[in-house]
């Protein structure tokens, strides 16, 4: 459990920083200053990230792709500045745009992390209970660790009570794991329609351009879904880019609601691991071992 949390802590600073850099690129592109030359002042910054896309980009890579390859929220950058370019979207109008996205996306991560804070501590805690039974039948003076290694029935239950500790360990990171889904930015397929119908260019052909650009950056997804606010648009003669944005806000908050559901539920989940792994655990190792000791000692103190 503690490399999941922190490969996920990892995640999030990488969000976090591609969020914020796509933001600073947005504000040097609105002040006039080109796009490769932006690059290079982000990288002076001391922008890993930046310093790589300068690097990939002097070899020949196209910029699309430079970014694509740093991975994570820097595909959601690559493909939204793939579009805005095929179809001549502002580009600084854009890149904030999808900064404001991931930020919100991240926020919302944020939350959830506070919210599994507790319960995924106390499942750390309770995952140790097993281990303490063990040591306190030796501080009370039982002969636990002696039960345990040197009898047929003591080593039945080390190994069960092991067996169960780690299961209970693996279940608890499981929901942990659940719980903590972040998955890719909500909304994020209304957001690059929006970019670019926001071009000028005919719903065909902006629903070619998001999916031609997914596609080279290696990002699931398709628009098919935004077919009833197309439809909508269409009917009422409202313009689709204020409805699809709309949307993508919404389906962004539907996500923070639904992640606050699962933290929710997390507490009450991570009791069954402790009912059916745990508390086993804990008395195959401690109270059975304590029984059996004192069982042979008085057996032993007998004419």
């Amino acid at each position: 459990m503690d490399g999941l949390i922190r490969g996920r802590s990892q995640e999030r600073s990488n969000d976090a920083d591609a969020a914020a850099s796509a933001l600073t690129l947005a504000v040097l592109l609105g002040a006039g200053v080109a796009t490769a030359r932006a690059w290079d002042h982000l990288a002076e910054t001391g922008d890993a990230a930046a310093a790589r896309v300068c690097e990939a980009h002097a070899r020949g890579a196209p910029l699309p792709v430079a970014i694509a390859a740093l991975g994570g929220r820097w595909a959601d950058v690559a493909v939204a500045w793939s579009v805005a370019t095929s179809v001549g979207a502002p580009l600084a109008d854009t890149l904030r745009g999808i900064a404001a996205s991931m930020r919100d996306a991240q926020e919302a991560a944020d939350e959830v992390r506070v919210a599994l804070a507790e319960p995924a501590a106390t499942a750390k805690l309770m995952g140790w209970l097993p281990l303490v039974a063990v040591a306190l039948g030796a501080v009370l003076g039982f002969d636990t660790i002696g039960v345990l290694i040197g009898s047929p029935f003591g080593i039945a239950c080390l190994v069960g009570g092991v067996a169960l500790t780690v299961l209970a360990r693996r279940w608890n990171a499981h929901f942990v794991r659940k719980a903590a889904d972040e998955g890719a930015v909500p909304g994020m397929g209304a957001d690059l329609l929006a970019i670019a119908l926001s071009g000028g260019v005919s719903i065909d052909r902006a629903r070619d351009v998001v999916d031609g650009a997914r596609a080279d950056a290696s990002v699931e997804g398709d628009v098919s879904s935004l077919e009833g606010i197309l439809a909508l648009s269409r009917s009422a003669g409202v313009p689709a880019v204020e409805l699809l944005r709309a949307s993508a806000e919404l389906e962004r908050h539907r996500a923070r609601v639904e992640a606050r559901v699962r933290a929710a539920r997390l507490s009450s989940r991570l009791l069954l691991p402790l009912g059916v792994c745990t508390l086993p655990a804990f008395l195959l190792l401690g109270v059975v071992p304590m029984f059996l000791s004192v069982v042979s000692s008085s057996a032993l103190t007998l004419p």
